[in-house]
Order: C-alpha cells, then sequence, then structure tokens
C-alpha cells in the first residue's frame, strides 16, 4: 500500500533538511552520469552509473584514497553494512582518485569483495564537486587529485536525495543507510 502523497512530501523534506549546508549537490540536483572503469572482489569491469540506477537507488560515495585508515574503515564499515543495504534495494559504491589497478586490490581487501569500487577522473570529481584541492602520490608514484570524503544517495531517477560530506567517516554508512531507508518508505 503505498503512503499518501503528503506523507511522501514530508519523508523528501525531512531528507533535504538533514544535509549540511556546505553539500557538493543539493537534494533534487540531478547526478552528473559518467562511465569509469570500477573492480569488485578484484576483478575489473566498466561501471555506467544510468545501469546501476536501473537496479534502484544507488549509495555513491567519495573517499580520499584506497589504504588510509579512514577510508580502508570506512570500505569495511560499508562492507559489513552490505546486507542491510541490499535489503533496502539500494548498491553501493565507493569512488576515489585512485587507478583501478589499486581498487582491484582495495576491492578484495577492504571492501571484503561485496560492492565496487571505481576510479573517479577529472570530470567526475568536477561534476561532483568533491575535489579536496589537493594531491597524492599514489603507491604506483604517481601523483593524483583527492577526493574529500562525501556520500550521496542518488534516485532511480538520478535525482540527488541525501547528501553528506564529512572528513570524518564515522557517519557515512549510517547516514546513508537511514537516507535509503526513509527513500524505500515513501516510495514503496
Amino acid at each position: 500500500m503505498r503512503k499518501p502523497r503528503a506523507a511522501a512530501v514530508a519523508a523528501a523534506l525531512s531528507l533535504a533538511l538533514a544535509v549540511p549546508a556546505a553539500a557538493a549537490l543539493a537534494p533534487g540536483a540531478k547526478a552528473p552520469d559518467f562511465t569509469t572503469r570500477g573492480a569488485t572482489a578484484g576483478k575489473v569491469f566498466t561501471l555506467h552509473l544510468a545501469e546501476a540506477l536501473k537496479k534502484g537507488p544507488v549509495v555513491l560515495y567519495f573517499f580520499p584514497a584506497a589504504f588510509t585508515p579512514g577510508c580502508s574503515a570506512e570500505a569495511r564499515a560499508f562492507a559489513a553494512a552490505i546486507d542491510d543495504f541490499k535489503k533496502s534495494g539500494a548498491q553501493v559504491i565507493g569512488m576515489s582518485a585512485d587507478p583501478v589497478s589499486i581498487l582491484a586490490d582495495f576491492s578484495k581487501k577492504d571492501c571484503a569483495g561485496q560492492f565496487p569500487v571505481a576510479s573517479a577522473g577529472p570530470a567526475v570529481i568536477k561534476g561532483y564537486d568533491v575535489a579536496l584541492g589537493r594531491e597524492r602520490v599514489g603507491p604506483d608514484g604517481q601523483a593524483r587529485a583527492i577526493t574529500n570524503r562525501t556520500s550521496y544517495v542518488i534516485a532511480p531517477s538520478g535525482a540527488v536525495i541525501y547528501v553528506h560530506s564529512d572528513a570524518n567517516p564515522a557517519d557515512h554508512v549510517r547516514n546513508t543507510l537511514d537516507a535509503v531507508r526513509k527513500y524505500r518508505a515513501a516510495h514503496g
């Protein structure tokens, strides 16, 4: 049974009010589509956001760099909660500026093969406004941009429904899961 329209609007407003003022893309904005290379459990593949959204909401979380303490902790937390995201009909995709060769290893180790991580190139970083404004030399010796830690929940329509931007990884999993559950409650 579908909730009345007023309840759906109230749920959407509560999600919008939960977003920090400095969010890169505000709720209601269209999430930029992209195609890039990603990996799950070490297997490299092509990831297309529009295709992922056909299956339901997507939690797209940006993290600064694979194999750093906060990013490893955040990936492990998302991996531990993956069944809860799946029960809510959502998929999780991690994004960083790391090359897919590094992310393939990260997907096996810190993501425990539970969800894909993908390489965010300059256009994706700019489109989601997640540039941290500095570079890092990776394990491969290459300098690359670093993204800030921002998590988006994107509806199947491509609309951003929730944003959490905080350098501390502690609340990203809980907050995005809550947003996905609220979305599901409002949209059946």
